[in-house]
């Protein structure tokens, strides 16, 4: 099993690479978890992850606030305030304040995250109990130029389709969708047709085979049509997977999947568009 201190890059980073996806989790006593938790969190801070980075070449960073601190969005915002210049995607309620916009937008923020757990069973009605807080949330990042971020099993993201297929802003969709391996490389071409902007994360929640070799032509697939509405993330610390999983295994699949010119515009260029970083 790979891991950071005995695997190494199989490819260099571009300037400016960016890990457009990735979390971290403090000390549970100053920063505590929502009730209902699927996972047990581990404690990873920042300082951990930086070490991850440099080893990666990556120098850009995108925050992803994730499921267990619901939406308080404390633990990250604290982190992005050590690294001037990062990126945020937060949870919050569809109804806030637009003076708590501003303070979020001048912090860093650029997103807000849409967030059914990936092993959500298949539930009748839910696509339209959604309805109402994606419209919402749609105006609002039009507002301020934000997009919205779509963490979904695979099942609601195609019941959701029409829904993707008319966003009048940009959305991303974590872990390419949650469909499994050659089930959904076609809904997932026809939402980069539109506004959608695809994250190449999270490939062992679909996987089924060795070396994730199952959801390499998904990937390279996505690469042929699409390389600039593609976007790479960690997903670190990969939670529940984290004893099956290397951070750097999972960048290498970038190698294998992309040219050097296609890894720079997934890397550097496509996140410097989507999240405002300074050209």
């Amino acid at each position: 099993m790979l891991r950071i201190q005995d695997a190494e890059p199989s490819f260099k980073a571009p300037p400016h690479a960016c890990d457009a996806h990735f979390h971290v989790f403090g000390p549970p006593a100053r920063y505590p978890y929502a009730s209902g938790l699927r996972y047990a969190p581990p404690l990873a801070p920042l300082a951990d992850y930086l070490v991850l980075a440099r080893h990666l070449g990556l120098e850009r960073f995108v925050f992803v606030q994730p499921s267990a601190y619901g939406r308080d969005n404390s633990c990250m915002l604290d982190a992005m305030r050590e690294l001037p210049g990062s990126r945020g995607i937060v949870d919050i309620d569809e109804h806030i304040g637009d003076a708590e916009l501003a303070k979020l937008h001048t912090a860093g923020v650029r997103g807000v995250r849409i967030n059914v757990s990936p092993v959500h069973p298949p539930e009748p009605g839910l696509a339209e109990r959604l309805l109402p807080r994606v419209r919402r949330l749609e105006a609002r990042c039009a507002e301020l130029g934000w997009h919205l971020d779509f963490l979904l099993p695979g099942w609601l993201t195609a019941e959701l389709w029409s829904v993707l297929r008319s966003l009048k802003v940009n959305f991303t969709v974590a872990h390419f969708g949650m469909f499994r391996p050659r089930e959904g490389i076609q809904t997932l071409l026809d939402l980069v047709k539109g506004r959608g902007w695809i994250k190449l994360t999270g490939v062992y929640r679909m996987s089924t085979t060795p070396g994730f070799a199952d959801v390499a032509p998904m990937a390279r697939a996505l690469v042929e049509a699409a390389p600039d509405r593609l976007i790479w993330g960690s997903d670190y610390p990969h939670l529940s997977f984290a004893d099956k999983v290397g951070s750097v295994e999972l960048f290498n699949l970038l190698g294998d999947w992309a040219n050097e010119g296609d890894r720079r515009r997934i890397l550097a260029d496509n996140p410097a568009r989507l999240f405002g970083f300074p050209s």
